[in-house]
């Protein structure tokens, strides 16, 4: 079973316009609620390693420790999207608390919840 702030790599090929593809790291945001039941798909945010020069309320910079992650990279939170469970390749790790944290309230502002 897959859980909420788990870092998985995942099949996003393939790809159309300004979408991230290729096999990428990225971390479920989906409740557990639904996780929990092997709901068919699960809701993803990409994850990608070309850092920006600037903090940017669309991205989360994350470190490699406690993540699974082999170099510095980004959470795209403007690129959420629903995964078919088949794209999931493999578990790398799972975000700190206080970067899932800062997950939640990003999320919470571009959705205007």
């Amino acid at each position: 079973m897959k859980k909420q702030f788990e870092i998985w790599l995942v099949n996003l090929n393939p790809s159309k316009g300004v979408e991230p593809g290729k096999i990428r790291p990225a971390v479920v945001v989906q409740t557990n609620l639904l996780n929990q039941v092997n709901h068919p798909s699960i809701l993803i945010c990409p994850i990608t390693s070309q850092l920006s020069k600037e903090d940017n309320i669309l991205r989360i910079r994350l470190g490699v420790l406690d993540t699974g992650l082999d170099k510095s990279s980004e959470i795209l939170i403007d690129q959420i999207r629903a995964l078919d469970n088949r794209r999931f390749l493999e578990k790398l790790g799972e975000l700190p608390k206080e970067k899932a944290f800062e997950l939640r309230e990003k999320l919470t502002s571009i959705l205007d919840l």
